[in-house]
Order: structure tokens, then sequence, then C-alpha cells
């Protein structure tokens, strides 16, 4: 009687997620983001939530929640129920954060699980029209000459281009100064104004500007060309080798949501980065559609993790 009791309950046990996974999803699905409108992350989560909407045929709203580099948005997901019904899209600050911040209000490693990288971006860098240097070769010569006479501007303190950059000196051996800002907007308007010598951002904040020649592109940060810079440069090309750093967006969900939706949700990116108008539309952002499976993107992070906590003891980051 009791190995009878025990039986059924493990049944019902494991049987739990698949009903939930077949009732799902049962209400609008939100997808949180830790940075405000009308950036990289904001544009690819929304790029991406609308199609996933359409094909699971619910609501799905983006909710922008900036902050603190993005822990906002992601201690919001991991206190979120673990029903399918909150996602949240991350980038490359969120594997930074782990060795950046010396605590974090939840454990990356047990309160979230990956679902899909959506895709990557390299790194674009810009310089004034009327700056000392034309080209990312001319850049890490003029480094070298001028120690500590570059200043570069990022979208913060420990964002990607914080710590590309950091790596970029590092295999230059050349010594810039970074002024952070509070976001790429207000970076890019000193660039132009001639405050700052150099900027980096994802190659969709760049792509505009840099065609319409009211910057000079230097250079992608990437193992070969752009589809939509064909004629820049990779830093590789330029004479430095290995530099390659990018931004990426990749979607996340609590511990503890069924297997079931994880794997559904990523098969459905997958599916969506590669439809044709989508695929256009990254690749005209200077985005590589990706699309993986959640053990995939837990690897990537992993990998993240490792690499840019080297950057930022090696550098010693901090984020004062």
């Amino acid at each position: 009687m009791q190995r009878r009791h025990f039986t059924a309950a493990l049944a019902a046990t494991v049987a739990a997620p698949f009903a939930e996974a077949q009732t799902w999803p049962a209400r609008p699905i939100k997808v949180l983001v830790g940075y405000p409108p009308g950036g990289f992350t904001d544009i690819t989560a929304r790029l991406v939530c609308e199609k996933l909407g359409q094909r699971l045929g619910q609501t799905v709203i983006v909710d922008n929640k900036p902050g603190a580099n993005g822990i906002v948005a992601v201690d919001t997901l991991s206190k979120a129920a673990p029903d399918g019904h909150t996602f949240a899209v991350v980038i490359a600050a969120h594997a930074a954060n782990t060795t950046l911040y010396k605590k974090l209000p939840y454990d990356p490693n047990k309160d979230l699980v990956g679902v899909s990288l959506i895709g990557q971006s390299p790194l674009v860098y810009a310089a004034n029209n009327d700056g000392p240097f034309k080209n990312a070769k001319e850049l890490v010569a003029y480094g070298k000459a001028n120690p500590g006479k570059i200043s570069y501007g990022s979208s913060g303190n420990g964002s990607a281009v914080h710590l590309s950059t950091e790596l970029l000196k590092s295999l230059t051996g050349t010594h810039m100064v970074h002024i952070p800002y509070r976001g790429s907007a207000a970076a890019f308007t000193d660039l132009l104004g001639g405050q700052i010598h150099l900027f980096g951002d994802a190659a969709q904040g760049l792509i505009a500007p840099g065609k319409a020649g009211k910057v000079r592109l230097l250079g992608v940060a990437s193992d070969k060309r752009l589809a939509a810079l064909p004629d820049l440069p990779t830093f590789i090309e330029q004479g430095v080798k290995g530099y390659v750093a990018s931004t990426w967006a990749g979607m996340l969900a609590p511990a503890g949501t069924p297997a079931a939706i994880v794997k559904r949700v990523a098969d459905e990116i997958a599916a969506i980065v590669q439809m044709p108008d989508v695929k256009a539309r990254l690749d005209a952002m200077g985005t590589i559609p990706v699309g993986s499976s959640p053990a995939e993107f837990d690897r990537f992070i992993a990998q993240e993790t490792a690499k840019w906590g080297k950057v930022i003891r090696d550098g010693k980051v901090t984020l004062d």
C-alpha cells in the first residue's frame, strides 16, 4: 500500500511540469530589460519578443527596469515565480557583474537558468573627425607614443566597452584614460564635441553616424568584417592580434522554470532569429544571429564570466 502511494506521488511530481507546460502560456509573458528604451538591448529584445508573441499566441511585454549595470532587472527576475511567464534579456555586462560586484542580490549559478543566446554584436570604435588617428593602426601607434593622452568614453563602469577597451590596452601596451558616462548617448555626444577621443559601442549605435560621416570609424573588434560595414577592417586585420570583443543579448529565466518551457522558448528564438525579416534587421544592426540551446547559453555565460573576470582582475577595474 505504501509503495503504491509512493509510486503515485512520484508520478504526480514528474507529471506536474509537463502538465504546466501543456497549459502555458496562461497569461501575458513579461520580458525584463535592464536598460532604457532605444539601446541595443531594448531593440534586440523587442524585435524577438514581437515575433515570440505571435508564435505563442500570447502577448509578450517588454518591461524596462534600468539600473546598476542590469542588476535591477536580473534581481527582479531571480525573485519571479518560475512558471514561464517572466524572462529577462541580458547582455555582456551580466557576466562581468559576477566579478565587478563583491556581492550580488542573487546567485547567478543557482537563481537563474539560460534560455538562449539571441545574438552577438562585435564592438565598433569611432573617433572624432578632427582626432589624431584615422584607423585602429594609427590609434595604437598614437597611444604608444602618447601614453595617457587618449580619453575613451563608455556607457558606464563595467560596461562591455569599458572592459573591452581595457583588454585592448592590455593587448597593445597602451595607456588610455576611461571616462564613464551614464549611457551611450552622452558619450557619443561628447565624442562629437571633441571632449573625448575615442568611443566604442555595439555596431548598431555607430553604423548610421559612421556612414553619414559624423564620426570616423576605426575598426571592428571581430575576427571577420560585418555585413553592415563591409569596408571597415577588423582590428586583427590592422595588426591587433586576438582582439575580439562583443556585446551580446541572451534570454534568462528564473531557476525552476519547467525545462519543457525553457526549451520551447529557446526553440522559438532559434527560429525567430533566422526569419528573413528578423535576420535582415539584425544584419543591419551589425548583430550576428545565434539562437542557442539552454545548455549552450549556460556554457557561454560561464566562459564570458571567466574571460571578463580575468580582464577585471588583471586591469584592477573597479566601479569607483
